[in-house]
């Protein structure tokens, strides 16, 4: 359908009226867990939805479907790069077209209040503007190819922990200048074709709702004063009311097709408690996003068949490989760097130690619904092999293991009791207990396992486990809802947990409670019989499934011989290369993380490595603040964040010197734990207070005079900058009364810098607000703007920085409006948040701001 095709919005509300109320009321739940949907009467097929925002998931129709896994989002925006971002967009539409999908759940805009957020990867920052800026980036690109992105998760909803329940307390500036400011940023710019309502609610002082029920952020901001003109989406299974979500703005039941509307919504519209034009305006909303994607044709057109993960377009292409690569290596940062270490020159070096517990097993993203099965995976020693020449020798040492939960356990140790077959055996059993089914699988890993038959209602693994290794074997086990767990013929667990959505909306589904055992194991082998007896779980909108996972760790020297062994390499090597970080049981949707310590004794290791080899290269693999206490004595030290599928690639080519780590911090790094302004967020008494107000993230740091381990903004890269000189217009330009956040009047800052280091480099110009000093309780300073520049060494480059009116702004909950407080404003010019090198004043008279003449 070309653009000139397309029905306007006269030809869109024709078409509803032609529908009765039954028919229209349908149209507003998921027709499953990820389609919506078709309705040949009006033209209408069937759309389809995905997971975001690393990648596209898809719908799980083919199981052994697989896709491009780009860097997580906290790493996207340390490249400060809404050109690059806009790239991803157009890639991840692309994928999308491959696995039929229309609408990619993505991306996240929620701002990182606390370094624990469980969900803390999936967001790009702690900063309002950096977060909408790159966020719109992305928008575009998807939307410019077709493909619908799905902003959310509308708003504030900054916890994991209890994360269905709890209310967001917060005043109604707040709420407007920081958590609201990125939605906002992204609607003006870019237009995303959708958007979701949290799980979480809002406590604005005039409205206190569920997100999915809060008339006054929906119906009054969003739809009201911004001019959204699609359908907002429930967070899946987050509705839980028919007239009060209806009534309050939601238009978008999911998934389906059960749930609250239905029946229940004709029956409300029925009985005079909702009027009918409210169910057509949500069918008015669902139809332009069909238009936009493309799935709006003529009346009478019958439904395309259901999307399926078969390749709709050719397989990925190497430009699209390489372009996740250079994602990944440009959003690396150089925190430090003290020695003449890096970029590492193989022609004088003979051997490389790699170590530490991610260079064995790199976390390349986060857990939860973000997760994507990848085409491929390059590890960091695959990807350093590649790169290295052959004198160089390379060797690998893990340093102890950082996990608490052992590895599934291996499929050649398993056998089928029955058949003698290598793996472990599931029956499908009916209510009866009759066998109906049942596959064999070569692992312990059945986790989420759905693959059996509408009448199923029990599934019992069997399998024989033999240990052959001399010492002491650990076995764990996992499992969610109603179980039994039974070895040699003796019951030892058992669960009785009957809630269905709950499991999935906790995360316990993939990631249970274990019980474990110790076996001993001497001369002979031991063979242990094995039997785990599963009731299905019906999670209400989502696939029945069970969960079970059986883990094992074998006999072994101890962390601290392992530590040992790897001292001694790096002792050995001319150069260490230690990888440390996060790992799947740490960042993930589900839960709030407990601390900001490195899991394991991975510090212990670190601080043993540098104590044998004074040549070396600290990388952190993880995508929220961790904690590093060596971080001064280290010569070198790198943030490589949770890269996707090319994360060895990338780090080779940034050790190699072949890719600059261009990027700058997009988050505070704390240096201790008791410094960090917002330590958690947990809910209490049903309340998550937002006590700071305004003050998050560096603006908290700046207000409290605190001194963090690297700032916002900070990144090394290769070479130095030296900022010349900063202007601005010789003019006065309006103060602008906004009704977007990226219209109106602003001013556009010039600043002259010059690449004063060996090689050619890309700086991020960053600009930092700073307020009347006798005006309303602002944040100390903020980020008002900021752009990349490129140089070679020792050539100048000129920045153009827009400061948007907005940056000047505050919000009156008196009046309800924008206005700009007179007085003197200072703006600064550098390259963090804490390292400022020039400065320009403007005054406002509260109409219009005045430059220097």
């Amino acid at each position: 359908m070309t653009s000139v095709s397309l029905p306007d919005d006269a030809e869109l509300r024709r078409r509803v009226r032609a529908l009765d109320l039954d028919s229209k009321a349908q149209l507003l739940t998921g027709d499953s867990l990820w389609t919506l949907p078709a309705e040949p009467q009006l033209g209408l097929l069937s759309v389809t939805m995905s997971d975001g925002p690393q990648g596209v998931r898809g719908t799980g129709a083919d199981p052994d479907a697989t896709g491009l896994l780009a860097p997580a989002p906290s790493a996207l925006a340390a490249t400060w790069d809404a050109e690059l971002a806009e790239r991803l967009g157009e890639l991840f539409a692309t994928e999308a077209r491959r696995k039929g999908v229309d609408v990619l759940l993505a991306p996240s805009v929620n701002l990182q209040r606390t370094p624990v957020a469980g969900r803390h990867f999936e967001y790009f920052s702690e900063d309002p503007l950096l977060t909408g800026t790159l966020a719109a980036g992305m928008v575009r690109g998807l939307q410019a190819r077709g493909v619908g992105a799905c902003l959310k998760h509308f708003v504030a909803n900054d916890s994991e922990t209890d994360r269905t329940r709890y209310r967001s307390r917060l005043d109604e500036r707040t709420l407007r200048e920081v958590y609201l400011a990125p939605f906002e940023h992204v609607l003006a710019a870019a237009g995303p074709w959708s958007v979701m309502a949290a799980y979480s609610g809002v406590d604005d002082g005039v409205d206190s709702a569920p997100m999915t029920e809060h008339a006054g952020l929906l119906r009054g901001v969003l739809k009201g004063e911004w001019g959204f003109a699609g359908p907002v989406v429930s967070d899946w299974a987050a509705t839980g009311s028919t007239v009060a979500s209806a009534a309050g703005g939601l238009d978008l039941v999911m998934p389906g097709p059960d749930g609250p509307w239905g029946e229940n919504l004709v029956a409300a519209v029925r009985a005079g408690k909702l009027d009918e034009r409210i169910i057509d305006d949500k069918v008015l909303r669902l139809l332009r996003l069909a238009r936009n994607t493309g799935r709006l044709g003529l009346p009478g057109q019958e439904p395309a068949p259901a999307s399926s993960e078969s390749s709709h377009l050719s397989p990925p292409a190497p430009r699209e490989f390489a372009l996740l690569r250079e994602a990944a290596a440009r959003a690396t940062v150089l925190l430090r760097h003290t020695a003449d270490v890096l970029p590492l020159q193989p022609d004088g070096i003979g051997s490389i130690a790699l170590i530490g517990p991610n260079a064995v097993t790199p976390y390349l993203q986060g857990g939860g619904s973000a997760f994507v099965p990848a085409a491929h995976t390059v590890s960091f020693e695959e990807g350093l092999r590649a790169q290295l020449p052959d004198h160089v020798r390379l060797t690998v040492h893990r340093g102890g293991d950082s996990r608490c939960r052992p590895p599934f356990v291996s499929g050649v140790l398993l056998t089928d009791p029955d058949t003698g077959a290598a793996g472990m055996r599931a029956d499908h059993l009916d209510a009866d207990g009759n066998r109906i089914g049942g596959e064999v699988r070569e692992s312990g890993d059945w986790t989420i396992y759905d693959d059996f038959g509408p009448t199923t209602h029990r599934v019992v693994l069997h399998t024989v486990l033999t240990l052959s290794e001399t010492g002491v074997h650990r076995l764990e086990f996992g499992c969610a809802g109603r179980f039994r767990v039974t070895v040699d013929g003796e019951q030892r667990w058992a669960g009785d947990d009957d809630r269905g959505v709950e499991l999935v909306l906790e995360s316990s589904h993939h990631h249970p409670t274990l019980q474990g055992i110790d076996v001993e194991v001497g001369a002979e082998a031991r063979r242990i019989t094995l039997a785990i007896d599963l009731t299905v779980v019906e999670p209400g909108g989502y696939n029945r499934f069970v969960t079970a996972q059986l883990r094992h760790a074998l006999p072994g020297p101890t962390p601290y011989e392992e530590i040992t062994e790897a001292a001694a390499a790096a002792g050995a090597a001319d150069v260490a290369v230690v990888v440390v970080g996060t790992n799947e049981e740490t960042e993930s949707e589900g839960w709030d993380r407990t601390g900001l310590e490195l899991p394991g004794l991975q510090d212990e290791l670190v601080r043993k490595v540098l104590a044998a080899n004074p040549r070396t290269v600290v990388v952190v693999n993880a995508g929220a603040p961790v904690l590093l206490p060596w971080a001064d004595e280290v010569p070198a030290l790198l943030w490589a964040w949770l890269p996707g599928q090319e994360a060895g690639h990338a780090l080779a080519d940034v050790l190699l010197g072949r890719t600059e780590p261009a990027g700058r911090l997009p988050w505070t790094l704390p240096a201790r734990t008791e410094d960090v302004p917002v330590p958690d967020a947990q809910p209490h008494d049903g309340i998550v207070a937002y006590s700071e107000g305004l003050h998050i993230g560096h603006r908290a740091w700046d207000r409290q005079g605190l001194v963090p381990a690297f700032p916002f903004g900070h990144g090394l890269g290769w070479t130095e900058w030296t900022y010349e000189s900063v202007t601005t217009p010789k003019s006065s330009v309006s103060a602008g009364h906004l009704t977007g956040h990226t219209g109106g009047d602003g001013l556009q800052l010039t600043v002259e810098l010059t690449n004063t280091g060996p090689r050619p480099g890309r700086e991020v110009v960053q600009v930092y607000l700073e307020p009347p000093q006798d005006g309303p309780e602002r944040p100390v300073r903020q980020l008002a703007g900021f752009t990349t520049v490129q140089a070679a060494a020792g050539a100048r480059a000129t920045a153009q920085v827009r400061v948007p009116a907005r940056a000047f702004q505050i919000w009156d909950p008196g009046m309800r409006a924008w206005h700009t407080p007179p007085g003197r404003y200072r703006l600064h010019v550098g390259r963090s948040s804490r390292d400022l090198r020039l400065t320009a004043d403007v005054t406002s008279d509260g109409d219009r701001l005045h430059t220097a003449v």
